[in-house]
């Protein structure tokens, strides 16, 4: 994986979330809570996803093959998707579940009251340093650009899908605490059902926004705005007039696909056209921090036509 891919807050949170899995399933058994037993399911599935995450950057780090000519970079989308799923089912549906069950047949919590208590606060001292170490991480690549349009636009999977875990477990907590702590103020198991609900209608919003971004990565981004200018301002130089049509898709998050039709000297020969297409191929490496994948295609600017043969179209026929 590499360093944008956010190791380090992958692997934080992995030991963080493993820790309050384990204390939150003690503390269901030793008091039936149903918003621990949300919680404890909620902290199983985000260890899993991190597992995913770190399997997923190991799997993309493969050569390229016959069959997977430009290599495996985009199956560290495949894992995120995988990501959200499991955070759908496995954390939101199922404390939804327990919520439900939990309302029908409400119980108060009779026995070691404190504990929950306990294990909640110590598991929020644990997010908030897995979610400052993920908070770090992002701040290394994201500039000066607002967390929320970060998460939105980033090209590289596993520190949106941190961030969005962390934020969401300690939100999680927070209801979880709500829930308990009503519980054993009343004494009507009821709110313990409520924190439940709460916790699972959070985990499957996260989860379907998760979906829906790792769907649009899965599917084919091109390059952010920023690169896409600078490869197009790159390409224009000696022996190349302009660019005449540009596409660019990104073979996974640190890899790109660039191709382009380019409009070169009229009166150039063969050698010095190469040479061209050569020099700008140097100018776009050096203008993206990017693994690039290049393709240029010389052309002369023609004239707009009236006839279906236009060749200035991507994927349209050319002139001869």
């Amino acid at each position: 994986m590499a360093a944008s891919g956010g190791t380090k807050a992958v692997i934080t949170a992995l030991f963080a979330n493993l820790g309050i899995a384990i204390a939150k399933f003690v503390g269901w058994l030793l008091t039936g809570s149903s918003s621990m037993l949300a919680e404890s399911v909620h902290s199983v599935a985000d260890t899993s996803n991190q597992a995913l995450l770190l399997l997923g950057g190991k799997r993309a780090q493969r050569k390229a093959s016959e069959v997977h000519q430009f290599g495996y970079g985009r199956i560290r989308y495949v894992y995120a998707f995988i990501v959200a799923i499991i955070l759908f089912s496995l954390g939101g549906l199922f404390a939804l579940y327990e919520a439900w069950h939990k309302f029908s047949d409400p119980h108060p919590i009779t026995e070691w009251q404190w504990v929950p208590i306990v294990v909640l606060l110590v598991a929020v001292v644990l997010e908030s340093f897995a979610l400052r170490t993920a908070v770090i991480e992002a701040n290394h690549v994201r500039g000066r650009t607002p967390i929320f349009k970060f998460v939105k636009r980033s090209r590289s999977p596993e520190i949106p899908v941190i961030l969005l875990e962390d934020t969401g477990a300690l939100l999680g907590l927070v209801f979880g605490l709500f829930g308990v702590s009503m519980t054993l103020i009343t004494g009507d198991g009821r709110w313990d059902a409520i924190g439940s609900a709460a916790i699972g209608l959070l985990l499957v919003v996260i989860a379907v926004f998760l979906a829906i971004e790792m769907k649009s990565m899965l599917v084919g981004e091109s390059a952010l705005p920023e690169h896409q200018d600078a490869i197009e301002a790159a390409v224009v130089g000696h022996g190349v007039t302009s660019v005449i049509h540009m596409r660019t898709l990104h073979l996974g998050p640190d890899e790109l696909l660039v191709a382009a039709k380019v409009e070169v000297e009229r009166d150039d020969n063969a050698e010095e056209v190469a040479r061209a297409i050569d020099d700008a191929e140097v100018r776009i490496r050096e203008s993206v921090p990017l693994k690039l994948t290049i393709y240029i295609e010389p052309d002369l600017r023609r004239p707009a036509t009236t006839g279906p043969a236009v060749s200035d179209q991507p994927g349209g026929p050319t002139t001869a």
